[in-house]
Formats: structure tokens, sequence, C-alpha cells
């Protein structure tokens, strides 16, 4: 399970002065549950997730992963989570094995218990034709697909996505939606941050709408779509975000 209370994160800007990035963010995902976290860019999507991997320290509030707090147990919380975002690089010059058994090694992964999850995660996101191949070589799809295998090479609990289908085909982006969903329905906790609004209607189970830092309101889309008075999700968030804009929304 992952828990926030008043999780903040402020920046200070040398022009602008202190940014609000997050703004005590109160929050609860669980296990089984995908957690979506909807907003536009700059919403505070992406710091809210680096918070939660120990990226970086909040600068009020605390937050739970898998029973581990973030600040006094970041050792712990690295150990529970995959991470993968549009942006995760990989080593150009190493091939996709290469890349998984360098990571595996980090993961404390070493033999037969490691080849036996490269072989796992290979046949689940289907590697093998492509595995041999430099990353450098590799498509934007290809790419992402050995991303994601070295995110879950070591089985976590709990996994965040940020925005993971940004810049992909409609093909390969069908490919790492119907693996989130899968490992939902093998009880992981899952966090899914995205702008997409099909995305969310479709894999999220509970959506935090967040804008300029703070959460605007929370709940299943059924939920979002009562409380707006909206007949669709994309509606239901256009409004939240237009109201708190409009100084309507606390």
């Amino acid at each position: 399970m992952i828990k926030t209370e008043s999780l903040s994160k402020h920046f200070q800007d040398p022009k602008k002065g202190w940014i609000r990035a997050v703004e005590d963010v109160s929050v609860e995902a669980q296990p089984g549950k995908v957690f979506g976290m909807l907003g536009v860019n700059g919403a505070g999507k992406t710091t809210f997730l680096r918070m939660l991997s120990t990226v970086i320290s909040p600068t009020g509030g605390k937050a739970w992963v898998n029973g581990f707090d973030v600040l006094k147990e970041p050792e712990r919380v690295r150990e529970s989570i995959g991470f993968l975002s549009a942006s995760t690089a990989l080593y150009g010059r190493l091939t996709g094995e290469e890349v998984l058994e360098y990571f595996g090694g980090l993961f404390g992964l070493a033999g037969e218990e490691l080849h036996s999850r490269i072989r796992s995660v290979s046949q689940a996101l289907r590697l093998d034709e492509f595995a041999g191949q430099l990353c450098d070589k590799m498509s934007t799809g290809q790419k992402q697909r050995v991303s994601i295998a070295r995110a879950i090479l070591h089985d976590p609990p709990v996994l965040f996505f940020d925005e993971p289908t940004a810049g992909l085909d409609v093909v390969t982006s069908q490919t790492v939606m119907e693996f989130i969903e899968s490992y939902r329905d093998a009880g992981k906790t899952i966090v899914f941050s995205t702008h997409i609004m099909s995305e969310a209607e479709r894999i999220c189970d509970h959506i935090a709408v967040i804008d300029q830092g703070r959460i605007l309101a929370q709940g299943s889309k059924e939920d979002l779509m009562e409380l707006t008075s909206q007949p669709t999700l994309e509606k239901s968030f256009l409004a939240l975000v237009g109201y708190r804009r409009e100084g309507a929304v606390a």
C-alpha cells in the first residue's frame, strides 16, 4: 500500500521565488488497484512520484510505500518499487540482455535466479526477437519494452508509471496498457500518471485530479462525474481544473 499525509514539495526559483510544486497531498493506493494521477503537464504528477520513489525529499508531510517511510527507510522503499516513465533511458552501447543482466545485479539477483527472471520478463514482453540488439539500434517501442522489463525484473510489489505511453505508437501503447492491467490483476500496487483521458478511463480504479500541485478531487471516475455533474471523465476533469483556476475550488 501507498499512503501520503499532507505531502508537499517546494522549490526556490531565482526569478519566480518559491514554487509549490506539490502541496498537502493526502492519498492512499491499494494492492490490486491502479491509482491514477490525472493532470496537465506541470501539474505536479512527476514531482509527486519522485518523492514516493525517494529521488527527491519532501518539503513537508509524510509518505509510506509498502509500509516503509520514504524519509527514514529510503533503501527499503527502493527495494519495493519499479519505476517507468516515458523518459526512462537505456545504455545505448549495451544490448537489451546486457541491460537486464546489469540491473538485475543491482537488484541483488545473480546466477540462475537472475537468468530465470530475465527469461520470465522476456517472454511476458516478447523481447526475444530483439533483446540481442544494441539499445541504440532499437525502435522507441522496443526500448520501452526493455525499460518495462528492467523495472519489473526484481518483481517489486509497487509500480510507478509516469506517462509511460508518451511518444509511443498505438500498438506499443496497447502492449504497455495490457501489461499494467496484468500486473494489477496479479495484486501489485500501481500508481499511474497520465494526462490522457482514455487511458485513465480504461485502467484506473481510483483517480486523483491534480492541478497546480493540489488535489482537486479524487474517487472513481463515476464519483468524479457525479461530483461535477458531467457525463464524461474528460468533461469532469476540465470542469475541476476550470473551477480551480477561477478560485472556486480550494
